[in-house]
């Protein structure tokens, strides 16, 4: 575990310093335009890219030398963090700017991100999968109770530009453990009777191959698609909370700073507890439980309107999270060979990307122009107005809830289809081998 760790705690300081920055563009943005939709079209440039990428990600992933895609994928990152800066400092940043930013940063980190999970399994041995993602996880929620802290400190006093300069710092960091570090690389895929075919055709063949694995495998088909309705809802909530947030709280920074906080302590307690306890045996329970209580608690999320509220019910929300996220992971980990997972891992990616994708980009208008106004309605007001008001951030808060009340669903459905709980049974997983070929 030792090279696993060094490289996870240059990854924490590495997100810590990215998600300062992501807190202060997200002030920045606000201030600019006051808009949910010119927020949520950064997530969505950032995704977007990552749906074309996700296609051969996983060949590159599974052919190249694992250590460096992850070392150019932090360069990248930290080359877009400096453009911003210079445009910054001369003037010149425009909302424009953080959209081409965020789709370049967006592509090549789906890249560095592939690299990065499937390096696991040659690093970790199998019974702590659980346990190495949960870790993960502390990375995320981590970075969530440090970032909007300092950064909420720190951004009326350094402004924009100290920001990304700390964020270009912790890049080395996480760049310097990459080059200190040894990752194992897979060994090479066995192919059998190797069947002499056109580049096209091969190439077709590899593009395709983790799409084919996966529909060959229905406990795995059945995995992506609840996993992908699950995203769908959260992806559609997660567009527009931290514009609800900011509406329903006057733009008061030191909230969305608060409720950032709870979050992180929530998701840290969760890994914490998941790495010690190393997760149920079956994780599929572990998978859909975590989906209705991070949908429960965000259900109360959306109903509250100050932090007496929010802060408890984010905490209970990102609770939830290392659970369903390291259980997902590693039923993926246990399902394919090292040799195929970059491939396979990608195919998973390309569904999940697109879903998020389509969920970021509706999120706003949605919110700004159906819900929003229909709250002012005759017809809606009287059902909303005792819940949750008419003021500014009300329609937005309503559209949150039924996005919530959809993860719920999700995980209990998840529970309606038989199959799907043999998603991790090792007598049902076939022999990735006799897949390579095809």
């Amino acid at each position: 575990m030792h090279t696993f760790t060094l490289i996870w705690l240059g990854q924490l300081v590495s997100t810590i310093g990215s998600y300062m920055t992501s807190f202060a563009l997200t002030l920045w943005a606000w201030q600019l335009t006051g808009s949910a939709t010119a927020l949520a079209l950064v997530g969505f440039f950032y995704e977007l890219p990552q749906i074309p990428v996700a296609l051969f990600a996983g060949i590159i992933v599974d052919r190249f030398n694992r250590k460096y895609l992850m070392i150019l994928g932090d360069a990248i990152s930290a080359l877009s963090t400096l453009i911003l800066l210079l445009l910054h400092l001369t003037g010149q940043l425009h909302l424009w700017h953080l959209y081409l930013t965020s789709a370049a940063i967006g592509g090549f980190g789906q890249i560095q991100q592939l690299a990065y999970s499937t390096s696991i399994t040659t690093l970790v041995p199998v019974q702590h999968y659980t346990r190495a993602n949960s870790m993960n996880s502390v990375v995320h929620y981590g970075s969530i109770i440090i970032a909007p802290a300092a950064a909420g400190l720190l951004y009326p006093v350094i402004g924009l530009a100290g920001v990304l300069m700390i964020d270009l710092a912790t890049f080395g960091v996480a760049i310097a453990t990459l080059l200190l570090s040894h990752i194992p690389q897979p060994p090479p895929e066995k192919t059998g009777s190797a069947k002499q075919t056109g580049k096209l055709s091969r190439l077709w063949q590899e593009t395709t191959f983790g799409i084919r694995y996966i529909w060959q495998h229905p406990h795995l088909l059945r995995l992506l698609i609840i996993t992908a309705l699950f995203w769908f809802f959260h992806d559609l909530g997660s567009a527009i909370d931290d514009p609800m947030i900011l509406a329903r709280s006057g733009s008061n920074a030191q909230v969305l700073g608060a409720i950032g906080t709870a979050a992180g302590i929530g998701g840290v307690t969760g890994a914490i507890v998941l790495t010690a306890w190393g997760g149920p045996k079956q994780r599929i329970h572990g998978l859909l439980i975590g989906f209705m209580g991070a949908g429960l608690a965000k259900t109360f999320f959306g109903l509250g309107q100050n932090l007496k509220v929010w802060v408890p019910a984010q905490f209970f929300s990102s609770l939830n999270f290392p659970l369903l996220g390291s259980s997902e992971t590693a039923i993926w980990m246990e399902s394919t060979t090292p040799e195929i997972q970059g491939r396979v891992f990608a195919a998973n990616s390309l569904v999940l990307q697109g879903v998020s994708t389509i969920a970021t980009l509706i999120a706003g208008p949605l919110a700004e122009r159906i819900f929003e106004p229909a709250v002012h309605s005759k017809k809606v007001a009287w059902v909303v107005e005792p819940i949750l008001g008419t003021q500014l951030g009300a329609g937005t808060a309503l559209l949150y809830i039924l996005t919530s009340l959809a993860l719920v669903l999700v995980g209990v459905g998840g529970y309606c289809l038989p199959p799907l709980s043999q998603a991790n049974d090792p007598a049902l997983i076939d022999s990735q081998e006799s897949h390579a070929d095809e």
